[in-house]
């Protein structure tokens, strides 16, 4: 299997069933959808690793992958101050991932549970969402509570918000 043997070690440690679909290298969203349209019941998730002005906080963004968000209304919508996107460096530092495998099962690599994530309540609409395995050659797709359960063992703080209308 492509992805994060780490990944694959703790999803057995917590009894997290998933799916695997293995794919060609899919670092985009408009690549990954040729790729998914036949999983149904699930939605796809968009993963944006944003830093703040100050670069001491790094945050990351999970909503649905059919919607757009201008950084500046995520300004408004995170209260965070100024966004921009984490370098390669940041994201390699703090989730063990580089650009175009962004995915919030890459927490298992914050050791300091430095990363605040931020997902989209409509997420907890659909019985199942779909990921990166740290690796984009590669989706699997888990139940909602699952990735909650997942989300609690990392221990990274998050919260859900109306990320759009």
């Amino acid at each position: 299997m492509n992805g994060d043997p780490l990944l694959y070690q703790i999803l057995d440690e917590l009894s997290i069933p998933f799916e695997y679909l293995e794919h060609p290298p899919a670092p985009t969203i408009e690549i990954a959808v040729k790729y998914w349209k036949d999983i149904k019941g699930t939605t796809h998730c968009k993963n944006l690793f944003f830093r703040n002005h100050k670069g001491n906080m790094h945050y990351l963004v999970i909503f649905d992958h059919r919607r757009s968000l201008a950084i500046h209304d995520l300004e408004k919508r995170l209260k965070q101050g100024k966004l921009s996107f984490a370098s390669e460096q940041r994201m390699q530092k703090y989730l063990g991932l580089k650009p175009g495998s962004v995915s919030p099962l890459g927490l298992i690599h914050d050791k300091e549970k430095h990363v605040y994530l931020f997902l989209d309540k409509n997420l907890g609409n659909y019985p199942r969402i779909s990921f990166h395995p740290n690796d984009n050659t590669a989706s699997i797709i888990i139940d909602f509570q699952d990735f909650i359960k997942f989300l609690n063992h990392c221990g990274n703080s998050f919260e859900f918000l109306e990320l759009y209308d």
